[in-house]
Order: C-alpha cells, then sequence, then structure tokens
C-alpha cells in the first residue's frame, strides 16, 4: 500500500507540510516539480510516476497535463493516506492558483496498514465517486453569500459562518439583529438594580493602574465625590497608569456612604450572614439602653435619606435587614414617575401588616403572571361573563344563601372547602364519629395557603410608590420586627447605603486590588491582567467604573459580575408609569449624568441580573 502512487503514509506533521507549501506558492516556478525517488513528504516508491499522473487529490482521479489548463500542474494533496478514507462530516476547499474552489475530503476511516490490492482499488473508486459529487457541492458553495466574522472560543481567532446561522451567545442587539442589516453599536448595558458582592475585570491590556494610588489622587477623588464634580476623559489613553485625572476617577467611583459604620463587623451582606458576626464582639446585645440609642441615631439617618431622595438630591439608597431589602428610588429612575420602594423578600405577615398601616402595595410578578394567564379572545371572556352571571342567577333562587356563597368561594380558592366547612356529607355515608373534622385554623390557614406560599421566594416581592412610601418610612422607624430579637445580629439596625452623603453617614471605599487569573488559550493557560472590586457595588458604582475602563483599556474588557441574591429581583418592573422618568430633573443627585441616563430607563432584566459584561472594540454584549 505504501509503494502506490499519490499517497503519503509517513505523513506525522500537517504544520511542516504547510509551510512548505507556503513557500511553493510563493516561488516563481509555475511547473510542479517532484524530486527522484522522494517526495515532498521525503517517502520513497515515486520515481516510477511521472508528474502528470499525480492525484490532485487523493483518493481521486489522475489529472493528466494534456487535459489541464493554466502553467502548471496541480500537484496532490498532502493531507491524504491510504489510512484515511472518505468522511461525509469534514471537507477542506483548496483554493488554486486560477481561483477555482476545489473539494479535497478528509479520509477518517482507517484500514488495514497490510492491505491488498482489491482494498485500495475499491478505496480509489470510492474516492472518485465521492469527488463528483462533491464539486457539485462545491458549485453551490461558489454562490455568493454573505458572511459574517465571529470570535472563536478562545477570543483570539475569527471564524468566518454564515448569517443565516443564529448564535445568539450573548444577550445585545448585534445577536438579534437582521442579517441584511448592519448590527447597531451597543454602547450601553441595561440598567441593574441589584447589589454586587464583588466584580472580576479581566482585559489584555494592564489593569495595574488601578492599584496602589497616591495619597494626593486618593484626596482628590474623595473631593470630587464631595463635591459632584466629574472630569472629563479622552477617547483613548496611551499610558493609563501615568494618567493622574483617571487615577482620581478611579478613587471616586469606589466610595459610598454608609450607616451605622462598624470597623470590627461588616455590615454588607445582613441576609444569612450569621457567620460574619459570630465570634464578633456586640456589647448592644444585652443592653436595652445602647439599642434605644443605635435605633434612635439609625431613625435620623434614614428620615434624612428620604428627605433628600424627596428633594431629589439622592438618587436611592437600600436598606438590609437580617430578613428583607428595601429600595428607595427617586422620581424619575426606572421608568417611574414617582418615588418607589421595592422590598424583597416578604413574608405574609409582613404584607399583612403592611396592610394594617394602609400602605397600599402591588406584588408586580404575581400581577403579571396573572395577566399572562388570562385568556386573549374576546370570545372566552365573554363566555366566562355568562358562566358567571348565569352561576349567580342560580345562586339568587336558592334558598339557602350562605351555601351559594360558600360554593363561589370553593371556585375561586383551590384550598376551600365546598360549603366552608360542612361535613354533612359525611352524615350521609355513616362514618361522621370516625373521621376527626379540622378546626377552624386549619381551615383558615388552607385558605391562605396561596399567600404562604410566596413567602422567601423572588415573587413575593413588594411594590410600592407615591405618597405611600413616606406611610413605609414611618413603618419600618416604627417596626418591631426590624431588629432581630435574638441571633447574632440581634439588636443591630438595619444597614443603609447610599452614593451620596446622608446624617449620620460614613465614607466607605470598595476595596480594589489586582489577581493573577489563567486564561486557557488552546492547551495552555495564560496569565491575564485582571482587577478584583469587593465590598456592596451600588449600581451606580458599576457604571462609572465600566465607564472609566472603557478608554483606560482601549474598549477592550470584561466583567463577572456576583449578585447579591435577594437584590436580584430588584429590577422587575413597577406598575405605573413607564418609561416618564426621562422628564424628571436629577441633574443635582450627585450621579455622573451617563449614569443618570442610564437609571432612567426601565430596566428590561426582569428577575433576573447581570451575571457578565463583555466590551469589544466599545462595543457591549451581556448575560444575565
Amino acid at each position: 500500500m505504501s509503494q502506490q502512487a499519490g499517497y503519503s503514509p509517513s505523513f506525522k506533521r500537517p504544520a511542516e507540510i504547510m509551510r512548505m507549501r507556503r513557500k511553493r506558492a510563493r516561488s516563481d516556478a509555475g511547473v510542479f516539480s517532484s524530486p527522484s525517488g522522494q517526495d515532498s513528504t521525503g517517502s520513497t516508491g515515486q520515481s516510477e510516476s511521472s508528474p502528470a499522473s499525480v492525484r490532485p487529490f487523493s483518493p481521486g482521479p489522475f489529472f493528466h497535463t494534456q487535459n489541464r489548463s493554466g502553467g502548471g500542474i496541480k500537484r496532490r494533496n498532502p493531507f491524504a493516506n491510504i489510512e484515511n478514507t472518505y468522511s461525509p462530516k469534514k471537507k477542506l476547499l483548496i483554493y488554486n492558483d486560477d481561483g477555482n474552489a476545489e473539494a479535497a475530503d478528509r479520509i477518517n476511516r482507517s484500514t488495514e496498514k497490510d492491505g491488498d490490492e482489491d482494498m485500495s482499488t475499491k478505496t480509489e473508486c470510492q474516492g472518485v465517486l465521492s469527488f463528483s459529487a462533491r464539486l457539485t457541492e462545491v458549485e453551490k458553495q461558489q454562490r455568493p453569500t454573505k458572511k459574517c466574522l465571529t470570535f472563536s472560543e478562545d477570543d483570539s481567532l475569527f471564524e468566518e459562518e454564515e448569517e443565516d446561522v443564529k448564535s445568539p451567545l450573548l444577550k445585545s442587539p448585534q445577536a438579534i439583529a437582521p442579517a441584511s442589516i448592519a448590527p447597531p453599536v451597543c454602547t450601553e448595558y441595561p440598567a441593574d438594580w441589584s447589589l454586587k458582592t464583588r466584580l472580576l475585570f479581566t482585559s489584555p491590556l494592564s489593569l495595574l493602574w488601578a492599584e496602589h494610588p497616591k495619597a494626593q489622587e486618593e484626596a482628590l477623588g474623595l473631593n470630587q465625590h464631595c463635591r459632584a464634580h466629574f472630569s472629563t476623559l479622552p477617547h483613548s489613553l496611551q499610558d493609563p497608569k501615568s494618567c493622574s485625572e483617571l487615577r482620581c476617577a478611579f478613587q471616586q467611583s469606589l466610595v459610598y456612604w454608609q450607616h451605622p459604620s462598624l470597623p470590627w463587623i461588616s455590615l454588607f451582606p445582613r441576609i444569612n450572614a450569621e457567620r460574619s458576626f459570630t465570634g464578633k464582639s456586640t456589647p448592644w446585645a444585652q443592653d436595652a439602653a445602647l439599642q434605644q440609642s443605635l435605633m434612635s441615631e439609625w431613625s435620623v439617618s434614614l428620615s434624612s435619606l428620604y428627605s433628600l431622595l424627596k428633594a431629589k438630591l439622592c438618587p436611592y439608597f437600600y436598606l438590609c435587614s437580617y430578613q428583607f431589602t428595601v429600595l428607595f428610588r427617586a422620581a424619575g429612575l426606572g421608568g417611574s414617575s414617582s418615588i418607589s420602594a421595592l422590598i424583597s423578600p416578604t413574608t405574609r405577615g409582613l404584607r399583612e401588616a403592611m396592610k394594617a398601616e394602609g400602605i397600599e402595595f402591588s406584588l408586580p410578578l404575581v400581577e403579571e403572571r396573572r395577566k399572562s394567564r388570562e385568556p386573549q379572545s374576546l370570545t372566552v371572556q365573554q363566555g366566562e361573563e355568562e358562566e358567571q352571571r348565569e352561576k349567580a342567577q342560580e345562586c339568587s333562587e336558592l334558598k339557602e344563601g350562605e351555601d351559594c356563597q360558600a360554593g363561589d368561594e370553593g371556585e375561586n380558592n383551590a384550598f376551600n372547602d365546598d360549603d366552608d366547612g360542612s361535613f354533612s356529607w359525611l352524615k350521609e355515608m355513616g362514618v361522621q364519629d370516625k373521621i376527626k373534622k379540622p378546626d377552624n385554623i386549619t381551615i383558615q390557614l388552607r385558605k391562605e395557603g396561596h399567600a404562604v406560599a410566596l413567602d422567601h421566594k423572588p415573587e413575593s416581592v413588594v411594590c410600592v410608590e407615591g405618597s405611600h412610601t413616606f406611610t413605609l418610612i414611618n413603618f419600618l422607624i416604627n417596626c418591631k420586627s426590624l431588629v432581630a430579637a435574638a441571633g447574632s445580629q440581634a439588636g443591630l439596625p438595619p444597614t443603609l447605603l447610599a452614593p451620596v452623603a446622608f446624617r449620620g453617614a460614613a465614607v466607605h471605599t470598595l476595596k480594589a486590588r489586582s489577581v493573577n487569573v489563567k486564561s486557557q488559550v488552546g492547551s495552555t493557560y495564560q496569565n491575564i491582567s485582571s482587577l478584583e472590586i469587593t465590598g456592596p457595588i451600588l449600581p451606580s458604582s458599576l457604571h462609572n467604573i465600566t465607564t472609566l475602563l472603557r478608554p483606560a483599556q482601549k474598549g477592550n474588557f470584561s466583567a463577572n459580575l456576583y449578585t447579591h441574591a435577594p437584590t436580584a429581583v430588584m429590577n422587575t418592573h413597577t406598575t405605573k408609569e413607564q418609561g416618564a422618568g426621562g422628564s424628571v430633573d436629577l441633574s443635582g443627585c450627585g450621579l455622573h449624568p451617563s449614569s443618570i441616563q442610564q437609571l432612567q430607563q426601565p430596566s428590561s432584566l426582569g428577575k433576573t441580573a447581570l451575571t457578565y459584561i463583555n466590551m469589544n472594540n466599545y462595543n457591549y454584549t451581556w448575560k444575565n
């Protein structure tokens, strides 16, 4: 088998063959000439065959010199040998000097090394048939088609694929753009109202400029934050490490305000954070007077924050208790024209207490699910109305109105009994004394089971809007269950977080440090530049940091976002006017104008949060 012309059994390294092929393409010689007794791969046994009888594709028919037009003879395919056979899954297009595409089949099926001539003849016949069949496919593929460039898995190579193939890897306008229209440039990602605990930025360019700021740069960044001054940076920076304005602006974006402030205890997160409080000194746990003092100062800080929010001097703030988190947003943010508050997660007891205080609220996710279940057809709605009218007429004709009312409640509530606790049917069966009847409390719990099922779930998020947010502030100040009565967090008021200063707050900065991250490139791992930021990361802080990385990294970086799980549902739509936030003036709230513009838009994430952001050539893509 190794002595047959047109095969190369000793072929081992495709890279060497490709280098030789490129050298031949650059040479001026137009005629292929093989050395006597040895081919290009060093295999012997080729001296008997002339260049005219060399197969251009193996297995395939012989092409003779007199039948070919052009100045040279097409050499054989160096990738084909006797140990490979035809595979319909893998196909290679080779372009000759004339620009015509010809198909060469990569042969995958292995045969025996010492096979006889009949097996080789059969393989050649199969190659002739497959080659002729492939020529028709090549002609179809030569038709003009629009193609686009996409990134490969290691983000270092471009792959060419037809635009008909839909691969929405990341959620962005580019992923859903029509093939005939150029995808628009997405310069912003959607607003994310969830709190982040960690950010990990990676970039092909160095991120060391963000570490170890000078004392003057740190002081200037804090001063700019307090005065709400923002510096304008160029579109691209040649040397970010030597740019003092960039480093000052980065320190400015790390600042946030918090109350209370206890240096020896981390006060965020508060939900399921008993481990961070265990073993720490808590002198207020057994001192009622100290607890009262802490709550008094906390009430003043909360009232100050709401006043700033109402005056549009504070864009938003968070209240983090050991059971739930509350997000207060100023009018004009999140697409709402009034002040709004989102509480998550909630329990039936908390919702009942809010109702008792006269606080009107809605359950956005429950209402959205209810609307999706409603029939869309008008005829179906009319049929339901007729059925309700017939039931009402039947109930009016009954003698016992209470039984009719109980029957209606049983249809509306799946947990209700048919006739409101009546067990007369047991007497008819004669087993009334053998079965224990449920008491009134059990019946009531079954009726309200659907409300209790929402507790501690994302669907339990509560939305309060308008003037009821002021009532909610008073409710939170006077709510005794807001502070834990036992456990490691006993007597400690909730944590207040805001992007601007307020009464009783202490200034804090997020921690930024460089870490070593390895990325897989092919079969090896390479170190890439990375930056890790930890702490309670507010939405405006995330946007400011990404805005600074845009010019510093020349529009190429990615970020992994780690969300505080209970706050992911904060991206839920509110029920009132959507899209009316742009008419409210928030220029004095202390945020960058671009951050205000982003946060004014209604969030499109629903009850999810961003987990990954990628910027390539100043264009955003993201995952949630």
